[in-house]
């Protein structure tokens, strides 16, 4: 028997909630490291973001990753991606309003 393959969730919840901290992480980058793209650092962190969405156990039924049970983020991560959500997201209120009433809905 072969080891059982792990499809990564791209249902339309997920790939809401990857735009969003896109979004976020973008404007931290911005407005931090004042870069027209993602510097090293950044790039890191969304794309390690992305993958814990695309694999979140919770699929389509997940809740803020504030409000989960299971933290799958490695510690470093977790505090990083903190901080930018803390400075991030008065900002999205101007920046992507829509976005902003979204994410506090999905609470």
């Amino acid at each position: 028997m072969g080891a059982r393959v792990i499809q990564p969730n791209v249902g339309p919840n997920i790939q809401k909630e990857k735009e969003i901290v896109k979004e976020m992480i973008e404007l931290y980058c911005r407005k931090k490291h004042h870069r027209d793209t993602l510097c090293k650092e950044c790039l890191d962190l969304k794309n390690y973001a992305f993958l814990r969405l695309s694999f979140c156990r919770f699929g389509e039924d997940k809740t803020a990753c504030s409000n989960c049970t299971v933290h799958c983020y490695k510690q470093v991560y977790r505090e990083k991606m903190k901080v930018v959500m803390r400075y991030s997201g008065p900002w999205m209120l101007l920046y992507h309003p829509i976005y902003s009433v979204k994410h506090l809905l999905n609470r």
